[in-house]
Order: structure tokens, then C-alpha cells, then sequence
């Protein structure tokens, strides 16, 4: 249990705090406006504290502190230490999916329009997130009509501006052609500006503009012109049909709704902008703190904005329950937002009913993960403890830790380590391996050489103090398992006897044929019921741990299969022999090139010409 620092030791001034385990794990982070007078709090009889904050103080074995100069700097630092260390007792923000984006490259030469998810990229213009990709790519194809701007991809761009000729999307009418050359790059821009106002909300000029160009083509007897401006006009006027109107007035709001119990709670987002919604987000929280309704909203806020979203921080954040400290927040939005920012919790009219709105949402979110959650938590539950039962161990293995290796008839070695922590993967903990040494076809001196790696790995980060921890290797798996049979499971039993870790990891080897578990000192294998949900959780992450070395043998052998004889030479680095290629077609045109060809590239310098002609000439000999 963390003792109580030296009186007069805590700083009278803003700040965040953590609390560290025994392995100098984060295991809670804070902030305070006082350090001193928060960190006092927790020091006190335990029987008078919070549950779940007995619970971190017990578990906990130090506390430090870092000094800001205000609260708002102290809730940038909470926010980016909890993101950095995801400690175990700080509420944390999980999107229930990945959520679609309709992005834009405005950083490109050619902006391109395309549907993408997960993180937005730099350089690119997001929109949304939107519940489902289909959504996104039916407004997509309505647009395209009126803002013809490109949605290949750059390696297909290329190809078409090589051949001189545009592909399908230009002969219908949805691409102006830029591969071509048969747009400006002014005319173009204009385009995707044009796009951008649409899509955050700003209808109405287009919708005048395409009128306007649609009456006057039509008393200039232009009738064919006319037809594909009202069609164009149709398409747009279907997809405006596509962003719901939520108020009469040209407002933006992010609205908020909560729903759950005392473990998680459903989050609900509705980002709207001038009157429409624009995009929405569901979140699941874990409810790890003891936190009021009020505390709630603010680990939502901080979760939400403290990575700006592709809609921006709006003038106004709608909120069920006022926050506990709102002051604070506005002041933090506002800063992120470049002028004010309001949160409020309305009380009447047309935002209260839209608040209702989103939180019927969230119950009716929260309804459907509870009753995955039920059936999956009770799952895992039973599949540990059956483990611990069958396997004989000294407790439920709550970190289980399995090895896989793959290759190709020698060449290519690899070896991996998949996580599984509450019987969930922890794919942050995943690690790779590349054999060093193990020449040719043998499966276990390349198992001995990983476990020796990882194992060694460990002793080394537990030997230094808490403080200088990386926490790559720092925890041991609670069962350690191998993929094959007893010459695995010998392999790891004499590293972990070599290391000295014999008594300190339990480890097991689990053999494809008959799906049977061999354990140390056991002469015939462990038999665990065929329709277990232990037995499921074991094949389960077997079968990962042999996805995930797969993965990465090909990508190590394609690697090496795709070297190219452009690899290595001084001066011509990834920029410049990308630029090479393309501007000559090609490696192999590279290949065919005369040194008079290449000398003649003014942005190539004279040396490195010479020796790109020399590499490719001495290939072409040999």
C-alpha cells in the first residue's frame, strides 16, 4: 500500500498526479488544482474511502506529481498521461467501432475524395464519423455529379496521366479529368472548395448557384446544359435530404447523451453544424473511477476533445448533467476552439428535445452492449477458471502470453508473441521477433531463442527502479504458452529454468493434433473437454499467435523479394528515386535508361546520375 509522502513535500499548486504499482506501472492518473489538498484525501482510513479508490490506493506501492503553472495545462497533462499509460483505474473512452470518414486530400496536387477509418491523416479534410461507410459512398456518388473531382487512387492517377487517356468516371461525368489534363489546377481547387462548404453544411450558395446556371441555360435555349444542371441540382437536393435538420436556426452544436449503470457507460455524440447532423459517435466508458453524474460529463468532455474531432469543436457542447467544473472546461474548449465555447445543459425547446433525442440513443446503445457484455464477460470468466482448474495453476491466468514461429523452409525466420490480458487480446502488448540465429529448418532452437529474448528482456526491466521502466517487457504472463508439443514445452521449461523462472511462470504447450495440453512433469497431456470454453480461449489465441507470425513473415519476405536495384545508392534517397520512377515510368525504364537521358533530369545531381547509370548498367551485365 502507497504510503503518505512526507508532510510539506506536495506543492499548494496545480498539477496532475499518478499512482504507481509495484512494477512502476500507471495504475491512476489525476489532476488537482491543489495537489497537496487532493492527494491529502486519499490518505485516510480506507473503510471511509470509495470502493474502487481503496481498491487503487491498496494496489498501489508510490505517488508522484508533476507541478503545472494552471488548471487547464493540468488537465492537458491528465489527459496526456492517461492516453500514454491507459492505467487500469482511470476511466477510459473505447469506441464501440471503427466509425467511416469521408476525407478529402486537400494537401495533394489533386485532392481526391475517398471513405477512410481510424485516425484522420495530416494533410486530409474529414468529415463526419458516420454510423455506416454505405452512407457515406450513396452522398459521395450523389456529389460527384455536381463536384466531379477525383476518388482513385495515385498510383491509378499515374497510370492514366502515362497512357494519355482518363478512365470510366470521366466519360459519365463524375471526374473532370485532371489525369488528363482537361481541368485547370485553379478551376479544379475551386471544385474541392466548393466540396469542402458543402459537406460542412454550408448548402445554400450551391444549391442558388446550380438555379441560377439552370434558368439562365435555360433562356439562353440551352436545353441539353439545363437538363444536366436540374439533374445535378436533383442529386445535391437528395443529398442535403441525407443530413438530418435538427434546428430551424444555421447553429453548431456537439450534443452529448449518456447511458448506463455502475460499470460502463454508453456514449452517444450527434456533431451538428449549421442546423444538420453532420456525423455521429458512440463510445462504451468504463466506469473504473467512483465518479458523480457531474465527474462523468467532464471524462467525457476530456475524452472527446482531447484529440480534436473531424468536426472541430463547436460554439456550444449540449451535456445531460452540468459539469463538475465547467469553468474549467470552457476555458480548455475555448483555447482548443480559438474563441468561445459553451457547456450547457438546455432546459427547454428544440436543443431539450434533441438531447432527449441522443440519449434515447445511448440507452438503446447501452441495452444492446450489456447484453454482449453479459454473455462475453461470463465467457471469460468461466474460461479462466476452468483454465486454472484443468492446468492446475496457482490462479486464474488473468495475462497469458503465446508463442508461434513461421518461416519458409528455413529462410525468413520469425517468431511472435500474442497478449491476452482478462481474456481479451492486447494487441499494444503484441511483440515480433526476428530470428538472428538459427540457420536453416529448426523450429526449436528459434522458439528457445525468442523466450530467451522476451524472458531476459524482463529480468532486465525488473532489476531497474520503477522510474526508468520502458514497460515493453516489464510484466510476466501468468501462463505462458507454446505452439506444438513436448519439444516446445521442453524448450521453454529449460530457458525459464535457466533464467531462474521455473517457480515464478507457469507454462504449458498446446499441440495442434487433438488440440491436447502438455504441462512440465506430466507424462501423458492434459485432455481438457472438447466443447470448454477453456479449450476455445486456448485455440483462440494459438490461432492468433500463428495469425500474427504469418502476417509478419510476408511482410519480411516481400520485403526481400521487392528490393530493388535502386536500393543503396549514395545520394538517391526515397524522395528522389520515387521521383525517378515515375518521371521515367518505371524501374525498368530506369534500367533502359542512357546516361544522357539521366543527366538530363535537372534536379538529379551530376554524381548520382552517374551512379544510378553505373548500378543499373553493372545489374543489367551480371
Amino acid at each position: 500500500m502507497v504510503q503518505r509522502p512526507p508532510a510539506g513535500s506536495i506543492p499548494d499548486a496545480p498539477g496532475s498526479y499518478q499512482f504507481k504499482d509495484a512494477h512502476g506501472r500507471v495504475i491512476y492518473v489525476g489532476k488537482a488544482r491543489s495537489l497537496r489538498s487532493r492527494l491529502s484525501n486519499y490518505f485516510q482510513n480506507p473503510a471511509s474511502l470509495p470502493p474502487r479508490t481503496a481498491q487503487m490506493v491498496a494496489a498501489a506501492e508510490s505517488v508522484e506529481w508533476i507541478q503545472v503553472r494552471n488548471d487547464v495545462e493540468a488537465l492537458m497533462l491528465e489527459y496526456s498521461l492517461i492516453k500514454a499509460h491507459q492505467p487500469r483505474f482511470n476511466v477510459r473512452l473505447r469506441d464501440d467501432k471503427s466509425y467511416p470518414l469521408l476525407a478529402v486530400t486537400v494537401d495533394d496536387e489533386w485532392p481526391r475524395a475517398m471513405v477512410m477509418r481510424g485516425r484522420p491523416r495530416r494533410g486530409t479534410r474529414t468529415f463526419g464519423p458516420y454510423a455506416h461507410a454505405y452512407a457515406i459512398r450513396e452522398t459521395l456518388d450523389l456529389l460527384l455529379r455536381t463536384f466531379p473531382i477525383r476518388t482513385c487512387s495515385d498510383a491509378k492517377l499515374e497510370r492514366h496521366r502515362r497512357l494519355g487517356r482518363p478512365c470510366l468516371l470521366f466519360h459519365i461525368e463524375k471526374c473532370s479529368g485532371p489525369c488528363v489534363g482537361e481541368i485547370a489546377p485553379d478551376d479544379y481547387r475551386a471544385l474541392v472548395g466548393e466540396l469542402l462548404t458543402f459537406l460542412g453544411g454550408d448548402t445554400d450558395p450551391v444549391v442558388g448557384r446550380l438555379e441560377a446556371e439552370m434558368h439562365a441555360a435555360a433562356e439562353a435555349l440551352e436545353f441539353e446544359r439545363a437538363a444536366r444542371l436540374r439533374d445535378r441540382l436533383a442529386s445535391v437536393r437528395k443529398a442535403i435530404e441525407t443530413q438530418q435538420m435538427v434546428g430551424d436556426r444555421a447553429e453548431d452544436l456537439d450534443v452529448i447523451g449518456l447511458a448506463g449503470d455502475e460499470l460502463e457507460v454508453a456514449v452517444q455524440v450527434f456533431h451538428v453544424r449549421r442546423g444538420r447532423v453532420v456525423g455521429r459517435k458512440g463510445m462504451v466508458l468504463e466506469r473504473a473511477e467512483d465518479l458523480s453524474d457531474a465527474e462523468l460529463v467532464d471524462r467525457v468532455l476530456e475524452g472527446l476533445y482531447g484529440e480534436v474531432p473531424p468536426a472541430g469543436v463547436p460554439k456550444q457542447v449540449l451535456v445531460p448533467v452540468a459539469s463538475a467544473d465547467p469553468a474549467l472546461h470552457e476555458a480548455w474548449l475555448s483555447q482548443l476552439r480559438g474563441s468561445r465555447v459553451v457547456v450547457r445543459v438546455p432546459k427547454r425547446g428544440d436543443k431539450r428535445a434533441l438531447l432527449e433525442t441522443v440519449v434515447r440513443n445511448a440507452e438503446e446503445e447501452f441495452a444492446r452492449h450489456r447484453l454482449r457484455r453479459a454473455a462475453d464477460h461470463n465467457s471469460r470468466a468461466r474460461a479462466l477458471n476452468e483454465l486454472q482448474e484443468h492446468l492446475g495453476l496457482p490462479q486464474a491466468p488473468l495475462r497469458i502470453e503465446c508463442y508461434d514461429m513461421s518461416h519458409l523452409q528455413g529462410s525468413d525466420y520469425v517468431g511472435s508473441m500474442v497478449v491476452l490480458e482478462d481474456g481479451l487480446p492486447r494487441k499494444s502488448e503484441y511483440r515480433r521477433f526476428k530470428i538472428r540465429g538459427v540457420d536453416g529448418n529448426d523450429d526449436y532452437a528459434a522458439m528457445e531463442e525468442v523466450l530467451t529474448r522476451r524472458l531476459t528482456a524482463y529480468l532486465a526491466e525488473r532489476d531497474q527502479p520503477p522510474g526508468e521502466r520502458t514497460g515493453r517487457f516489464a510484466y510476466p504472463p501468468q501462463l505462458l504458452l507454446v505452439d506444438g508439443g513436448k519439444g516446445q514445452l521442453g524448450v521453454a521449461e529449460r530457458v525459464l529454468d535457466e533464467l531462474g523462472l521455473a517457480g515464478e511462470i507457469p507454462v504449458a504447450a498446446l499441440a495442434k493434433r487433438f488440440e491436447e495440453v502438455y504441462l512440465p512433469g506430466e507424462a501423458d497431456p492434459v485432455r481438457i473437454p472438447r466443447q470448454s470454453e477453456a479449450l476455445y480461449l486456448l485455440q483462440r489465441v494459438r490461432d492468433e499467435a500463428h495469425r500474427f507470425a504469418v502476417s509478419y513473415h510476408r511482410q519480411v519476405r516481400a520485403r526481400r523479394m521487392t528490393r530493388s536495384v535502386l536500393d543503396g545508392i549514395p545520394g538517391l534517397g526515397p524522395a528522389r528515386r520515387k521521383r525517378l520512377i515515375r518521371e521515367l515510368g518505371g524501374v525498368n525504364a530506369v534500367r533502359r535508361a542512357s546516361l544522357e537521358e539521366l543527366l538530363a533530369l535537372s534536379w538529379l545531381p551530376e554524381p548520382v546520375a552517374r551512379a544510378v547509370f553505373e548500378r543499373t548498367h553493372r545489374a543489367g551485365r551480371v
